[in-house]
């Protein structure tokens, strides 16, 4: 007897170690596939309709999402210090009502949430932190916008490029943090994602810079700015996890590295060695493999060279936009975007043995999934489905 149960032991162990072993690889080889949905397709599909055409219009979205394989959609929720949900802190986006506070027609991140999980997508709220408005927009800032009472304030600055928020003030830092709670506290959202929009300009912080080396005089500009992102992302993070661990929390720098450090002031180096930061970096690699200054190759493998924790994964974000036309910072690649119609499916094949890959990013839905593709966008499109059903 007591041998059989020795057997039946053995035999139990035997099944547990194979599907055991079976399930990890099965996780392991799972890819993520995420596409951003900006304002700009916001505010051209949707912005001042009706409700049922509205939400025709994101259910045929999501739709064309799953068809072509989507796993996850990052969804900018808020582009400009607004929101495109029911906020106790952010007026109603520009990119859905006619006017800046105007009421929404219904609450369209929660919309978004219900027909993407419906339809097996997970859906991520992405936000500009800091900006409040681009050059390209004239609206009015009104009084019921967080920002209106800081414009004649060192926590805002206008410049060239438009109006943000001061990265280096700690009430600038508490807003942003409240509008992230109030997400999570209210909407059943699988991520928090921030872009590369992190340091607006040379002089926003200046300021605060000079108050902050009457205590550390070897305080170097550089360090005093990465510090400052580095308090968002981490309390973002822990935000985020003490909510709910199964949440994700991730960021889209700009693919050069050393932008990150000198341009917009954000320690990815860190945010990928050590845990606690982020779960995953999607660098936006927005080059082919001809591109003299960073080719796609040996950009992708730096970015996952940097990884040194399980705890961070690796998902390159991929310019589909650029599909048809000239790239002209490419130098000896200007026309690589012209002359090929497969350069998006390639960069998934050669990230995907790389260690710390899960998966990429296509920016962004209009440049992939419109209705009127050119013959090479549509080609390009092709290619990668291709490579999709593998």
């Amino acid at each position: 007897m007591k041998k059989y149960l020795i057997i039946i032991l053995i035999f139990i162990l035997g099944l547990f170690l194979l599907f055991g072993k079976k399930s990890k690889e099965v996780e392991k080889m799972e890819e993520k596939r995420f596409i951003f949905i900006s304002y700009i397709e916001l505010a051209k599909y949707l912005n001042d309709k009706e409700e049922t055409v509205m939400k025709n219009t994101i259910d045929d979205m999501i739709n064309q999402c799953k068809d072509f394989g989507f796993t996850d959609i990052i969804l900018q929720v808020r582009s400009f210090s607004d929101a495109i949900y029911y906020s106790d802190i952010f007026p109603s986006s520009i990119t859905i009502v006619a006017k800046e506070g105007d009421k929404l027609p219904f609450d369209v991140l929660d919309y978004f949430i219900k027909i993407s999980h419906k339809n097996n997508i997970r859906l991520h709220a992405w936000i500009n932190p800091y900006r409040i408005r681009s050059n390209l927009s004239k609206e009015e800032i009104k009084d019921n916008n967080p920002a209106f009472k800081y414009l004649n304030t060192n926590k805002v600055e206008k410049n060239a490029k438009g109006i943000f928020y001061n990265p280096a003030d700690e009430e600038v830092r508490k807003l942003i943090l409240s509008g992230v709670d109030e997400i999570l506290d209210n909407y059943d959202i699988d991520g928090i994602h921030y872009d590369d929009y992190f340091y607006p300009s040379d002089t926003i912080d200046l300021e605060n810079y000079n108050e902050a080396k009457k205590d550390n005089q070897d305080l170097t500009l550089q360090q005093f700015r990465l510090e400052n992102t580095t308090k968002l992302i981490k309390e973002t993070y822990e935000r985020v996890k003490k909510r709910d661990k199964n949440i994700l929390f991730g960021i889209s720098p700009e693919g050069n590295i050393t932008n990150n450090y000198e341009v917009n002031y954000i320690d990815t180096k860190k945010f990928a060695s050590e845990e606690g930061y982020v779960d995953y970096l999607m660098p936006q690699i927005y080059f082919g493999f001809f591109n003299s200054v960073k080719p796609f190759y040996q950009t992708v493998k730096e970015w996952n060279s940097y990884i040194t924790t399980d705890k961070v994964k690796l998902i390159p974000a991929l310019a589909f936009y650029k599909v048809g036309c000239e790239d002209l910072y490419a130098k000896e690649g200007q026309y690589e975007w012209v002359e090929s119609n497969n350069i998006i499916a390639r960069e998934v094949l050669t990230s995907r043995p790389l260690s710390n890959y899960q998966g990429f990013a296509i920016f962004r839905y209009d440049s992939i999934l419109s209705d009127n593709l050119t013959e090479q966008a549509f080609k390009e499109k092709e290619n990668l489905k291709n490579i999709l059903k593998d």
